[in-house]
């Protein structure tokens, strides 16, 4: 075996010996490592049960799909980097719209307390709750609580109307304070009106005023309409009577009118079920009687509102709107009152006269969708 050997005169203190042998060992091994792979995949390949072919469609269909994933990851980081940049461009717009340059102008109206109203009960109290409206645009109208036996109610409720800049300082804002009575019309007990052209828009107007008596030329009176309402949750049953209506608004040229009650219930603002009453003739306070009963679940009840609206009949042209009005958990006022007590008494009707309001300033606040899907296509 050929060996280098260091030489005794050598600088080196030992001896190196390579043998020629290793080297071959070594380039035996390094050429023998890919073939041994190889056979391992052909191994692997063969033990399935598929032609190669197949195989590699297989493969490649795999590295489409992941590629495929990567592109959508990165197309939808990209549209989250886009819709932030909007969010942004809308935060300017809100600023600017904020810095003056909006057509509308947020008006809060707060009522803190009445104090001395004149009695209007046999017992020398009264039920006071106070009506709050903008007009001449009445668009939109709300009630505080009302408050039981009491000369001297403390509100403190606040309510918010949105007004167009133009009409802003030719608006006048109209507080009413009634006397709430359930199985009658309520009576009004007088009016605060503040012309927004005298108010000071640089300080908070904050002063006690005397009532003076309700204007007479503003208000065109719709009528008003007495029903009962009841419900039974373990049937899930909601039951309406619709009563009788008196002082509806003249709609026939001879001085009265063919009334009629729309009964229509809106499940998520949707129309959903409805029901009329027999036409009355030439009469303005006509009297019903007349029962409704729905099926509507407990948890449908919650989500519920039911729209009575009051028309006149007529065989020739197109019936006319009366009077209008809607119930339930989000309404206000009388209306709300009168579905809360439904709800707390269950399976007693519960019975309340109700003034009509005009059918425009109605849709405007509940806004109803087109009518649901059929009932077999509902969640529940």
């Amino acid at each position: 075996m050929p060996a280098l050997h260091s030489s005794p005169n050598s600088s080196h203190p030992f001896t190196t010996t390579l043998p020629v042998t290793d080297y071959s060992t070594t380039t035996h091994t390094n050429s023998t490592l890919n073939p041994a792979a190889a056979d391992f995949v052909n191994d692997l390949l063969n033990k399935i049960p598929l032609p190669r072919w197949a195989i590699y469609a297989i493969f490649v269909a795999g590295a489409l799909l992941i590629l495929i994933c990567c592109l959508c990851i990165c197309c939808k980081c990209c549209c989250k980097g886009n819709k932030k940049r909007h969010q942004k461009k809308n935060e300017k717009i809100n600023l600017n719209d904020v810095n003056g340059k909006t057509t509308t102008a947020l008006l809060t109206v707060g009522i803190k307390q009445a104090d001395g109203l004149k009695a209007m009960d046999l017992g020398g109290s009264l039920d006071p709750y106070v009506k709050v409206y903008t007009c001449p645009d009445k668009s939109k109208t709300f009630e505080t609580k009302v408050f039981r036996n009491t000369l001297n109610p403390a509100f403190n409720e606040r309510f918010s109307f949105q007004i167009s800049k133009s009409s802003l300082l030719k608006s006048t804002v109209v507080m009413q304070i009634f006397d709430f009575n359930r199985f009658s019309k309520h009576k009004i007990i007088g009016e605060l009106r503040v012309e927004l052209c005298n108010v000071d828009w640089n300080h908070v107007m904050e002063e006690w005023q005397d009532l003076a008596e309700p204007a007479k030329f503003e208000e065109e009176n719709l009528g008003d309409i007495c029903f009962s309402l009841r419900y039974v949750p373990t049937t899930s049953k909601l039951t309406l009577v619709v009563l009788e209506a008196n002082g509806l608004k003249t709609m026939d040229i001879g001085g009265s009118s063919d009334p009629y009650v729309k009964v229509q219930l809106a499940l998520d603002k949707r129309k959903w079920k409805k029901r009329k009453t027999s036409i009355k003739k030439k009469t303005l306070n006509p009297y019903y009687n007349e029962s409704f009963t729905f099926n509507v679940s407990f948890d449908q009840i919650q989500r519920v509102h039911l729209v009575i609206s009051v028309w006149d009949h007529d065989a020739v042209s197109r019936n006319d709107a009366m009077g209008k009005i809607f119930l339930g958990c989000d309404a206000s006022g009388n209306q709300l009152r009168h579905w809360a007590d439904m709800l707390s008494n269950p399976r007693r009707p519960v019975a309340q006269w109700h003034s009509l309001l005009s059918a425009e300033q109605v849709n405007s606040t509940l806004t109803l969708k087109r009518k649901i899907p059929l009932q077999n296509k509902l969640p529940f």
